[in-house]
């Protein structure tokens, strides 16, 4: 990736390095991070669902910050032949206070519009504070979040087909595939929101299993069958796309696995099958399929289940007593 370079002495005094959460054309949630270092201004955004990446060129020119992305394609035509396609997305921001007001326009190859701009918005999010002392933190009496015999307290999201049931005990997520061609499935949620908490819960993946914990609705600890593989944050266990684990102590598919994960001021522990694999690490933002980007607003526990079968069990969660 090529990386925008201003002078070190308007980067230092730029009133647009830091992190912010977006909310994209269309609601959905984002995240843009703009740092310096010896000079020079780096981007790393998230837009929507997917990962967290590095954008191609930050620039600040005069009172508007220019962030600069490409988009990749390639086609086949008639011959068989590649054609590769290159789109520049050009977002562009003013600042008023801690609210960016933004655009984003793509134009192709030989310099014309692809559609009409788009305008979103933006919020600073404040520092996060220094990691908390988990030791002093009082959580309150645990909440059994599934009862195991219904769906009471949850409800599906969206418009996909849910695989959802209560069966033996079990919080059942059944999404068959067909070979060569995914199927999506529905999401689930609590109805009920959270603050910050601690949560237990028992988790068991098939082979190639995918599925995710979203905490308050905005932050994903992955779920998936990892066994056999280096730590990786879109590995179980891992922030996705955001903080990778120290160490990877999955069970093979088919076993039952178990989480403990505390979050509290923005600061993220994950224990996995006894092993802490985060411990109390800055989370700096919402991760792909957040429901929004708020890190202050209160928001339930979400499942995952758009990409494979998954079961979970034994979900309890215990709030932060202030």
């Amino acid at each position: 990736m090529v990386f925008g370079v201003v002078t070190a002495a308007l980067a230092a005094d730029n009133a647009f390095v830091g992190h912010w959460a977006l909310t994209i054309p269309g609601g959905g949630a984002g995240w843009l991070g703009v740092e310096e270092k010896e000079g020079a201004l780096k981007g790393s955004l998230l837009w929507g669902g997917g990962s967290v990446v590095p954008v191609n060129a930050v620039k600040v020119d005069g009172d508007k910050l220019i962030v600069t992305r490409l988009h990749e394609s390639r086609t086949k035509d008639a011959t068989g032949k590649t054609i590769r396609k290159v789109t520049t997305e050009t977002i562009t921001g003013t600042l008023a206070g801690d609210t960016l007001s933004l655009t984003t326009q793509r134009t192709r190859e030989d310099g014309t519009a692809e559609g009409k701009p788009a305008s979103f918005k933006g919020k600073r999010i404040p520092p996060v504070p220094p990691a908390p002392d988990l030791g002093k933190v009082r959580f309150g009496e645990p909440i059994r979040l599934f009862n195991g015999q219904d769906l009471t307290g949850w409800k599906v999201m969206g418009n996909e087909p849910s695989g959802w049931k209560a069966q033996d005990g079990i919080l059942v997520n059944d999404a068959p595939q067909e070979p060569g061609k995914h199927k999506s499935y529905a999401n689930i949620r609590t109805e009920r929101e959270f603050e910050d908490f601690n949560l237990t819960l028992e988790f068991r993946v098939p082979k190639d299993g995918n599925s995710g914990v979203y905490l308050r609705g905005i932050y994903e600890v992955q779920v998936a069958d990892s066994y056999g593989r280096k730590p990786d944050s879109h590995g179980v266990g891992g922030l996705y796309s955001r903080i990778t684990p120290t160490e990877n102590p999955a069970k093979a598919p088919g076993e039952w696995q178990q989480f403990d994960i505390t979050l509290v001021d923005r600061h993220l522990t994950v224990i996995l099958n006894g092993k802490k694999i985060i411990d109390n690490q800055p989370v700096l933002g919402c991760t792909g399929g957040a429901l929004w980007s708020d890190q202050f607003r209160p928001g339930p526990l979400y499942l995952q289940g758009d990409h494979t079968s998954v079961n979970y069990r034994n979900l309890v969660l215990r709030p932060v007593v202030k």
